[in-house]
């Protein structure tokens, strides 16, 4: 079996081991709901899901470090083909854990359409826009073994996190340092440190199948964001397009598509305990994959003007139909769409056949310390 890349129409066989994975990901069935406690007694609940989080949390890190030494120890090429699948899969594994209970305790059908069609042995970059620390569960538990795992760009300061911060680094996350505007101007290298640093991450990347994941706005959404920055956009800040774009130089052709992920809350978006007390509300989660422009994936963003206008432009129409999408989901009356969704199961208490299909996140917490990462953890490398 071969995969084909939608940018370059390049194939690569595909790893039997990781198409397995993914087959398995396809048979997924609904699971039994868990009855926990709710109303004035939800915070129990909050509590059991929190220390679920932790333990979990604990028990795979301490199976990734001791292969993660390895590859420390042998820094090659070829070793780390053999480790990385491992160390992912072990990652891999957290999220279906942390699956087992989170999915079963949102009392709301999860509508999520679009994560078909995907390849677990190949190369994607995912875009999403960011408004909660939930986001990050969605997106996992959406895409957990359908493609590689998701890698986040990372504050530099995390790691030095007890315990995660090593598993961040063991999993190969990239860790940025993110620099203000007035830092940027004062002197420019810094820009371009990160952009190296960047380019140094996606090179590892290029060695066995990875998704790279981007929140093109760099900060969880607000009013009072929007509002500050005079977002000309109801549900979105402006994107930053720079870590697009310095992933797209330094990966593009690798890339089998760009997956444009939107995430809609009509209920509002909740936070974290919110969602740890299985009152996350109603979520709907919409996917379409995206064809990688080849001249993006040779243009420099950094030197090329012209390019940037382009590049600029083409993210500009792609959050604009992100944001008109979010209007009319949000807008939408009473439950999520009616139909088959793709690959969300039944939560506890969500409605019986013909409801909307339900998923659940399947992601740690950065209150719990997921690997994961959680909200103020994501940044994008900065771009002059």
């Amino acid at each position: 079996m071969t995969t084909p890349n939608t940018s370059s129409g390049a194939s690569r066989p595909a790893s039997p081991a990781l198409s397995s994975v993914q087959h398995a990901a396809q048979r997924q069935r609904p699971r039994m709901a868990i009855p926990v406690p709710r109303g004035r007694f939800a915070w129990i609940t909050g509590v059991i899901s929190s220390v679920w989080l932790a333990a979990n949390t604990l028990f795979w890190c301490l199976l990734l470090f001791p292969v993660s030494l390895l590859k420390l120890a042998l820094p090659f090429a070829a070793v780390r083909r053999l480790i990385d699948p491992i160390l992912n899969s072990i990652a891999t594994a957290w999220v279906a854990c942390n699956s087992s209970w989170f999915v079963r305790i949102q009392p709301q059908a999860w509508d999520i359409q679009g994560n078909k069609d995907l390849r677990y042995a190949d190369w994607y970059l995912v875009n999403c826009n960011h408004q909660s620390w939930v986001d990050i569960f969605v997106l996992q538990y959406s895409l957990n073994r359908r493609i590689p795992l998701l890698k986040f760009f990372l504050k530099q300061q995390l790691i030095y996190v007890p315990v995660i911060g090593l598993a961040w680094w063991a999993l190969d996350f990239p860790f940025m340092k993110r620099h203000g505007k007035a830092a940027l101007r004062k002197n420019p290298d810094l820009g371009r440190q990160d952009q190296e640093a960047a380019r140094r991450a996606c090179a590892k990347f290029s060695l066995v199948p990875t998704s790279v994941m981007l929140f093109a706005e760099g900060t969880r959404f607000s009013q009072a964001k929007r509002a500050a920055q005079n977002s000309p956009y109801r549900h979105l800040l402006k994107p930053k397009a720079g870590g697009l774009a310095v992933s797209l130089n330094a990966m593009g052709a690798q890339f089998r598509s760009m997956i444009d992920v939107t995430i809609a809350y009509p209920d509002g978006a909740p936070s974290f305990w919110d969602f740890a007390c299985g009152r996350a509300g109603q979520v709907l989660v919409r996917m379409r994959q995206l064809p990688v422009p080849p001249a993006f994936c040779e243009a420099d963003y950094s030197r090329d003007k012209a390019f940037r206008t382009t590049f600029h432009q083409w993210l500009g129409q792609q959050w604009q139909a992100k944001d008109d999408e979010i209007e009319a989901l949000v807008a939408r009356p009473g439950a999520p769409g009616a139909g088959a969704s793709d690959g969300g199961a039944p939560a506890a208490g969500s409605p019986a056949a013909g409801s909307p299909a339900a998923g659940s996140p399947a992601a740690g917490s950065p209150a719990a310390g997921s690997p994961a990462a959680g909200s103020p953890a994501v940044t994008n490398p900065p771009v002059n």
